[in-house]
């Protein structure tokens, strides 16, 4: 299906239009038509019931400098190829590994950055079933499967990663509300796990596995209500955020097994989360239609965002972007090609030096700086947003009672431009328990808050609102082509006889969180002594208006530096690198957009030869 010239040049006044490009002050990001990546037919996927498409990348090293691998999992298809980016176009007919699974579906994966060479890579796939695999893509080599007969747990698997730093450890996230810990070196046993009680708290427990010999999982973290959607570590990899099906933003210090904090969504489920590059602050986003920024220091809410229609589904920080400067924001003068030089230049250093500078910032150095730190969110509206989180934002100007070194940075400067901050503070304010939120200084920026901004939008009322995937009721995971299994893992595990009662607990869960997804339902009919010690009921009127949810008075209100609609199906992955940002959507398109000055020669000669473009 094409659009029309006029759309691919962004212009045109519907609300339906796909969007093939957006301005920021950075200059403009293109969509590179030639670098799509998706199954090799290039036929949209019919993706009514099918789990949500995921994207990751790895890189090997190789010596001829195009190193970037992608895989990408689209219906009952994983897919992986070399990704050539904004060099070259894509060619899809050339697959390095194509696997097709009967019974399940693949629904998360991830690369292990330490272990991956030319020659080799080690992905773990996690199954709607509930199985997590092992694999190597370009050995075309299956080597693990783990909780093949779903003993551990039955319920879909909604995350899971490499443990920083590890070779061999990795964490998964169900469906159930349950993480478990694995080691690559042992196996899963042939008898439902017995576990022992390590540590419990607020609404969260972890229990070792109680075993003769070493086995998986090494730990069962119980987080929470419903299901356990996503999970990010640090950067540091000391601490895990986790967000939940009951709204909850939970922070624990991973290797102390200890809750550091906690927040809860204006409203619904919580879907995704992700950590700024220096670890002080989380985004997270949900059912509740917004962007919620959270002070890792402060354990508090200090922003929210609002600009989707729907569902946010993916946030993620942009490193490139982020910049900390230690004189005054770069002023612009000239013609346009020399506002496009100068910004394609600064781009570099700051990508070049953030990580450097955002640790000289939280220094004893006493020179001012000034910190911006970019995100952004895709959502099931289909539209991409990006944000900015300004000086203004992370340390208003408070009371000289409560001052900070960093209080003036700003030098009282406006946001940057193109940058909208709202922050909405009521004209009779007088309470001095809005945590900081209504403070001097702050009122220059205030304006009223849009009507459509008071309450968000209600989720029911979006058409593709509701996405949850029923976690699968097949067997074992069977590949087709190079996708066979070893026979050694086929047969190397004997039948389950019956379910434990964790299993009956699991599936209860599961079954609940089915039926249910708003913020006011909580179970309480399990029966299981494990739930009954760590899950209590959380009335959602008494969290709103506390530190855990503040009222929407109560903190900034963000606006989007951009929102643009970018799909005809809901958006499910956002991924910036360092010369493009990538998207992708239900359809199983792979979109790559191009940084300003970042088009490559073949794909710039291409996109000029062709009058419209491709719909994502």
């Amino acid at each position: 299906m094409l659009i029309s010239k006029m759309a691919a040049e962004g212009g045109g006044k519907e609300m339906n239009e796909i969007k093939t490009q957006f301005t920021t002050r950075e200059g403009v990001y293109k969509l590179l038509t030639h670098s799509e990546y998706s199954r090799p037919n290039r036929v949209p996927f019919n993706s009514q019931g099918s789990n949500p498409v995921k994207v990751s990348f790895v890189n090997v090293n190789d010596q001829s400098g195009n190193g970037d691998r992608i895989c990408f999992n689209v219906g009952r298809e994983l897919y992986f190829y070399i990704y050539k980016g904004v060099r070259k176009a894509a060619d899809l007919s050339k697959p390095i590994d194509k696997r097709i699974y009967k019974g399940t579906q693949p629904t998360c994966h991830d690369f292990n950055h330490l272990t991956a060479t030319a020659e080799s890579v080690s992905l773990l796939v996690g199954f709607s079933a509930g199985q997590v695999q092992l694999i190597d893509p370009i050995k075309k080599e299956t080597s693990k499967l783990f909780n093949e007969e779903r003993l551990i747990d039955k319920s879909r698997v909604t995350c899971v990663k490499w443990v920083p730093g590890s070779e061999s450890l990795f964490l998964v996230s169900h469906a159930s509300g349950s993480m478990y810990l694995y080691n690559v070196e042992h196996t899963c046993g042939t008898t439902a796990p017995h576990y022992q009680l390590l540590k419990q708290g607020e609404n969260y427990s972890v229990h070792t596995c109680k075993s003769k010999s070493t086995r998986n999982p090494l730990l069962k973290w119980t987080v929470g209500e419903g299901a356990l959607n996503e999970f990010a570590f640090s950067p540091d990899g000391k601490f895990l955020a986790c967000v939940s099906q009951d709204g909850f933003l939970r922070v624990f210090n991973f290797d102390a097994v200890e809750l550091h904090g906690t927040m809860k969504s204006y409203f619904g489920g919580l879907l995704c989360v992700c950590w700024s590059p220096d670890g002080k602050y989380i985004v997270a986003g949900g059912e509740d239609d917004l962007v919620t920024v959270w002070s890792f220091l402060d354990c508090r809410v200090i922003a929210r965002g609002h600009g989707h229609k729907s569902w946010v589904s993916v946030v993620a920080f942009d490193h490139y972007t982020t910049s900390v400067e230690e004189s005054d924001p770069m002023e612009f003068s000239g013609s346009d090609e020399d506002f496009q030089d100068q910004m394609i230049h600064f781009g570099r250093d700051r990508a070049n030096s953030t990580q450097s500078r955002l640790s000289k910032r939280n220094s004893t150095d006493s020179r001012p700086v000034s910190v911006t730190y970019r995100f952004g969110s895709v959502g099931q509206d289909t539209q991409l947003c990006l944000w900015d989180l300004t000086e203004d934002i992370l340390f208003p100007h408070l009371p000289l009672s409560r001052t900070r070194t960093h209080t003036n940075v700003m030098n009282a400067t406006s946001p940057p431009a193109g940058a909208t901050i709202i922050t909405n503070t009521p004209s009779n304010a007088t309470n001095g328990n809005n945590s900081g939120a209504n403070t001097p200084g702050m009122n220059s920026l205030s304006t009223t808050l849009p009507r459509s901004n008071s309450l968000p939008h209600s989720a029911g009322t979006t058409t593709t609102a509701n996405n949850t995937n029923k976690a699968g009721s097949g067997g074992g995971i069977g590949g087709i082509g190079s996708g066979i299994m070893d026979s050694a893992i086929a047969t190397g595990v004997s039948k389950f006889a019956t379910l434990s009662l964790h299993d009956r607990k699991e599936r209860h869960h599961e079954k609940d969180h089915k039926r249910n997804h708003s913020m006011g339902h909580i179970s309480s009919k399990s029966s299981d002594k494990l739930n009954l010690l760590t899950k209590t009921k959380t009335d959602p009127a008494k969290t709103l208006g506390t530190l855990l949810c503040p009222r929407m008075e109560d903190v900034p209100l963000l606006e989007p530096l951009i929102c643009k609609k970018i799909a005809h199906e809901r958006l499910t992955v956002l991924i910036f690198l360092e010369d493009c940002l990538v998207t992708a959507c239900q359809e199983g398109f792979i979109c790559t957009w191009a940084r300003p000055g970042k088009v490559g020669l073949l794909s710039s000669q291409n996109q000029a030869s062709s009058p419209s473009g491709t719909v994502v």
